[in-house]
């Protein structure tokens, strides 16, 4: 097993790039593997998390020494960050790449809900991918409407699009999106790695669409953006909920670069792209670096190994882009009608979440439910992908009708 503590990976004093190495060709949208196109996504919000996080530590550090050095390591993640995004291409519409983020938050999520031990944080994933499901079956028909394209040029069937957990009802009060944090000391370093990663992940699709939504001109597109980055900020608290907040920040900047150095292989070893793939590596061997730098910090002002914080055996299994289909299948068959109310999970439709149902939709049709109505007037029907026979829930309710009848 690979273990990156024990690799130094390129001198820090190297790492900086010029503008020729930082000018990447990027992806070809027509003939690209839809996992690569995820594999940058990803990535692209991971570096981001890593510049957001060590900008507010400098903010939070009085040490001018530790300062000048997360301020040269952000410079090379800045580096970093910016040849990852810039692989995306411009021809890409806003949609196209919304897109690509949402089947990147179903699949990465489903694969970690699946590979998690820790039955709280599982059932955290698990809640929040039937979210992004419908995300990515809302967005697939505005993007017939406004572009006139079919989903399934940019998922290619490795992701099926069809109604999750409705849009209308993933609204839920502030308090309720809270959940309990993993214990830092007793939790498996591969949740605290999960933990991570997809905070990141949902964080950079917050981000994303607090930014581009208003660019469109038509107003239902407006609109449905500004509704699903609303549930992506919830989302966005529910992640970050679970990471321990008595972690110190020596700590978690430990956990940031192992996760890196995490992803990174994982990616390198499951790329079909081979200059994609050379890409992860550089990668790689910087992070490792960084990682170095990180251990040193933590030795020296929290009195620690790194074993301590991330175990002895090195990398956790490769996290691997691949279809989740029967997996979301069984959650929508299972778990669709679930809420949540303090740090638990309810099938009733509880008195606040009623409540903040009533104030965000004051009775009338939202955005997420207009847009697959216009479709239906436009097309004579909603847009899906269903590789593997009808919805489970629709079958379920179709069997239970000709029960009853």
């Amino acid at each position: 097993m690979f273990n990156p503590l024990d690799h130094k990976g390129i001198p820090l004093d190297q790492q900086i790039r010029n503008w020729r190495e930082l000018n990447v060709e990027p992806i070809d949208p027509e003939a690209v593997d839809p996992y690569t196109r995820c594999r940058i996504i990803t990535m692209n919000g991971i570096e981001v998390e890593a510049i957001l996080f060590q900008h507010q530590f400098a903010r939070n550090c009085p040490d001018d020494e530790v300062r000048r050095q997360l301020a040269y390591t952000r410079f090379v993640e800045s580096q970093q960050q910016r040849v990852v995004n810039w692989l995306l291409p411009g021809l890409a519409s806003v949609l196209e790449t919304t897109l690509g983020y949402e089947q990147v938050a179903v699949d990465l999520t489903a694969w970690v809900a699946r590979h998690e031990s820790d039955p709280y944080l599982k059932q955290a994933y698990e809640f929040g991918v039937l979210e992004d499901f419908d995300h990515l079956y809302r967005y697939a028909n505005l993007y017939e409407m406004v572009e006139r394209r079919k989903a399934e040029k940019i998922v290619d069937e490795l992701t099926e699009v069809m109604p999750g957990r409705p849009t209308v009802a993933e609204f839920r009060h502030p308090y309720d999106n809270v959940r309990d944090p993993y214990q830092k000391d007793a939790a498996d370093p591969r949740s605290k790695l999960h933990a991570l990663t997809i905070l990141s992940a949902e964080q950079q699709v917050m981000i994303y669409y607090m930014n581009v939504g208003p660019q469109y001109m038509e107003p239902i597109a407006r609109q449905l953006y500004q509704e699903i980055s609303l549930i992506e900020q919830e989302h966005v608290t529910h992640y970050e909920s679970l990471l321990d907040p008595r972690e110190t920040w020596w700590e978690r900047l430990v956990l940031h670069e192992y996760n890196e150095c995490w992803l990174y292989y994982s990616f390198h070893r499951q790329e079909s792209d081979r200059r994609i793939k050379a890409i992860w590596e550089l990668h790689l061997q910087m992070e490792l670096a960084h990682l170095q730098q990180a251990c040193e910090l933590l030795r020296r002002f929290d009195g620690r190994e790194p074993e301590q914080i991330v175990g002895t055996s090195g990398l956790p299994e490769p996290l691997s882009f691949e279809p989740n289909k029967d997996y979301l299948r069984h959650l929508l068959a299972t778990q669709i009608d679930l809420t949540t109310l303090g740090a638990g999970y309810v099938r009733e439709a509880h008195e606040r979440f009623e409540q903040m149902q009533e104030q965000i939709h004051g009775g009338q049709q939202p955005p997420s439910e207009q847009v697959i109505d216009l479709h239906r007037e436009r097309f004579g029907d909603e847009y899906r992908i269903e590789t593997e026979g009808p919805h489970p829930v629709e079958s379920l309710r179709a069997r239970e009708g000709d029960r009853r009848a």
